[in-house]
């Protein structure tokens, strides 16, 4: 029975050497990833800072750009505001006088020539619907 007692302390003996190499092992490898980890977290710390500060900065940017975006939509309201009015009333006395002019001319016009054609910027227009015009108007 000695002898079966010492093959088992023997059998135990190497199991608890291996064990122990294989604690050293995972314990150096543990050390080394420590040491690689922790500049890398470091790292990364600095570069999630930097784009915080660069997504402050477009942030900054979009709120300038939306304020130039209000501020040119207001100028363009004023400007149709302050401009818009006058220059339809132009556009209408500028039409009115050309109308007034035109009546005049055909007033002046022998009567034999006003069923005639009138040619108006390259185009021919019958003088029949242009008595049908002045017939509904007048």
């Amino acid at each position: 029975m000695a002898v079966f007692w010492a093959i088992l302390v023997s059998f135990l003996a190497v199991v608890l050497v291996r064990l122990a190499q294989t604690l050293k092992a995972a314990t150096k490898l543990v050390s080394g990833v420590t040491e690689q980890a922790v500049p890398l977290l470091g790292e990364a710390s600095a570069t999630v800072r930097s784009a915080q500060t660069q997504l402050d900065r477009v942030d900054a940017i979009a709120t300038d750009v939306q304020e130039v975006t209000s501020n040119a939509s207001a100028l363009s309201s004023t400007v149709s505001t302050a401009f818009g009015g006058p220059l339809v009333k132009v556009a209408a006395f500028g039409y009115g006088v050309r109308r007034a002019l035109g009546r005049k001319s055909e007033a002046e016009q022998p009567s034999g020539q006003r069923g005639s054609r009138k040619v108006v910027v390259s185009r021919t227009v019958p003088a029949a619907r242009r008595a049908g015009r002045k017939r509904g108007k007048d």
